[in-house]
């Protein structure tokens, strides 16, 4: 059995800009980090060779050169490889456009009999990246997945959260899987690991090797454009009604403005 982990480097701060220009992130100067969620879907791998055997488990990434950083992460914790996709021509990519060139990567490495992902990236909050991969490639797309429970004879079993519980599903392999966090905790990675992570290297991969024309990557090969960048203002004002001259004038000044709006009707206090 073969596995494959997509995963995607992140800014590690809430602090992010957009272009105006593009309706793309400004990703330079903003520190990254390996998506956390990512960070289950790489842990589930490693636990899926632990019970079941797999032959290889390869961490795949679409983004500029420092995204190697995000796959050394996931070497650290148990992957055997990393693959790095990265040229000018995939920036602007909006779900659809990533979600082909990770398929193109993926069969440019050869047949997988399990994909996983995150539930979603941070940074994009969509969860559709990884469902639209294993849709292109033509995998059992399984979203949300919770648990694995087996996974033999051509077929996985798998429990996915749903609205008001669960739901046990069985489908053909291959299959894509979109997993939530409650699936594991991500294990601590090792000294060796982070040893043997930092000493790998990392082929990078560019558009001219992969099986897709330049008009159905990046931002030519975007359906979804953000047109326009709007940030929201606060325009509530509010009003400190203070005690310190009297309680009995701040309650008074308090039932004045609830009757005012029709809140509450006049009478005596008790």
């Amino acid at each position: 059995m073969r596995v494959a982990v997509l995963v995607k480097q992140v800014p590690a701060t809430e602090d992010v800009r957009i272009d105006d220009a593009t309706g793309t992130m400004i990703r330079e100067g903003v520190e990254a980090e390996l998506n956390p969620l990512d960070l289950h879907a790489v842990e589930e791998a490693v636990r899926l060779r632990e019970r079941f055997g797999a032959s290889e488990i390869v961490a795949l990434s679409m983004g500029p050169p420092r995204a190697a950083k995000a796959l050394r992460s996931a070497l650290a914790m148990g992957c055997d490889r990393g693959v790095l996709l990265s040229d000018a021509k995939f920036a602007g990519s909006d779900t659809l456009a990533t979600a082909r060139t990770l398929a193109s990567g993926l069969r440019r490495e050869g047949a997988f009999d399990l994909v996983l992902s995150g539930e979603r990236a941070t940074d994009g909050e969509t969860g559709q990246v990884g469902p639209a991969v294993g849709r292109i490639l033509g995998m059992s797309p399984l979203a949300f997945v919770s648990a694995v429970e087996s996974v033999g004879d051509g077929r996985i079993v798998v429990r996915r959260a749903v609205e008001g519980g669960h739901e046990r599903v069985e489908a053909p392999l291959p299959a894509m899987l979109s997993v939530v966090k409650e699936i594991n905790v991500p294990r601590l990675c090792t000294l060796g690991g982070r040893m043997r992570a930092r000493r790998a290297e990392i082929p990078v991969v560019g558009a001219a090797e992969l099986d897709i024309s330049d008009d159905r990557l990046g931002l030519a090969g975007s359906p979804t454009r953000v047109v326009r960048v709007s940030y929201p203002h606060v325009v509530r004002k509010g009003r400190v009604l203070s005690a310190k001259d009297g309680l009995d004038a701040a309650l008074d000044e308090i039932l004045g403005v609830l009757e005012s709006r029709g809140i509450a009707r006049g009478g005596e206090r008790a």
